[in-house]
């Protein structure tokens, strides 16, 4: 069993990925090809945005947006604490601090209560000036946008949303993507819009910063790419994987996005049902439409959830664990134990959280092996 199944994925549009990238290999145009130009339009279409920008990858996307706010040192960006690395990783990049805030056990996401005290805290102790917040869409959920972007509005910030996994996802029929001031995502083959290889893309509808966007990409270019006019780096998407991705754009859109949240509704059904409260279940909230990045579930412990895992993995089923370590413990950040804010939720969430397999084309009897061996190994 694959933990998402991209070889099926690939059996099923086998005839069209095949055609275009064979198209892509006879026109000679790998760099920045007419493909990019129509995925680019494509996208900001689905997202319901100005402007979409593509490039390399997920990360390089917000090192771009941060690059173009023009943030350095003395700069405070405040970051949910439970998310992959690179969600900080670029605010230090860009000589900033970090400030990591906690999350809803329930979402998973940046929790607004402790995202406004940190400002205030960091307001008030003067060494830093609050800037900007990254809002992570986690698993497929988008952030709770309802409740940041006022907490932003509130103290002058801005809102880059990190969107590599909530593409698809929306809030009241509005588009993952297209809530930040800076949106970016990340099509690493394993998203929910993947590749074969390494992409990413920025959205905005700030013209200015469009612009800007564009020339950062390309190594600060102003009129063209031999006419350097600021500092950037080199991360352009390539012809072939725009290609693909606009095949399975397509098939995102008519099916896979639906099929996922069939997926998510019958793990729910059925583990609702065996569990009861026992398992801590993946919450929704109304109005909310997840693009199921993940499937996550909590355990009662690290104990009960690492020996879940190794039984599962015993019957052939992949789990993973997201994330092992909280952002505000890793290393390269230098905080530590004594780390002055309260992250508590993601502290016990590193010790529970384990994600099943997870993708459109998974079937009812996939479904019934990952439950019926979940249930037992709980049991």
């Amino acid at each position: 069993m694959q933990f998402r199944d991209l070889k099926k994925q690939y059996s099923v549009l086998k005839e069209e990925i095949d055609k275009v990238m064979i198209n892509v290999a006879a026109s000679s145009q790998y760099i920045n090809g007419p493909w990019v130009r129509d995925l680019e339009t494509a996208l900001a279409e689905y997202v319901g945005v100005k402007h979409c920008i593509t490039c390399a990858n997920g990360t390089d996307a917000l090192s771009i947006a941060m690059m173009a706010w023009g943030f350095h040192e003395g700069d405070a960006v405040f970051v949910p604490d439970f998310t992959f690395c690179s969600s900080g990783e670029i605010v230090s990049l860009a000589g900033c601090t970090p400030v990591f805030v906690d999350v809803d056990k329930d979402s998973y996401n940046m929790s607004a209560e402790s995202l406004e005290k940190a400002i205030i805290k960091v307001g008030k102790e003067g060494r830093l000036v609050p800037r900007a917040i990254v809002a992570v869409d986690l698993f497929g959920l988008p952030a709770n946008f309802n409740a940041i972007r006022p907490i932003a509005d509130k103290y002058g910030l801005l809102v880059l949303e990190d969107g590599a996994q909530g593409f698809g996802g929306e809030i009241n029929g509005r588009k993952a993507c297209s809530f930040g001031d800076i949106s970016t995502t990340s099509f690493f083959p394993a998203k929910p819009l993947g590749c074969y290889g390494d992409g990413g893309a920025v959205f905005t509808d700030d013209d200015e910063l469009a612009s800007l966007i564009q020339s950062i990409r390309v190594h600060g270019k102003g009129s063209n790419k031999y006419d350097n006019v600021r500092l950037g780096i080199n991360s352009r998407l390539d012809s072939i994987q725009a290609a693909i991705l606009q095949v399975k754009l397509k098939a995102f859109v008519d099916y896979e996005l639906d099929d996922v949240n069939k997926v998510a509704e019958k793990y729910t059904g059925f583990l609702s049902e065996a569990f009861g409260c026992k398992v801590k279940l993946p919450v929704i909230p109304k109005g909310f439409l997840s693009s199921w990045a993940q499937y996550t579930i909590q355990l009662s412990n690290r104990e009960t959830r690492d020996s879940v895992k190794e039984a599962l993995n015993e019957k052939g089923i992949p789990s993973m664990v997201y994330y092992q370590k909280a952002m505000h413990l890793q290393e390269v950040f230098g905080f530590g134990n004594d780390y002055e804010y309260d992250c508590s939720n993601t502290e016990e969430l590193c010790d529970t959280v384990l994600s099943l397999p997870m993708h459109p084309y998974m079937t009812d009897d996939d479904i019934k092996t990952v439950t019926d061996a979940l249930v037992a190994a709980v049991k």
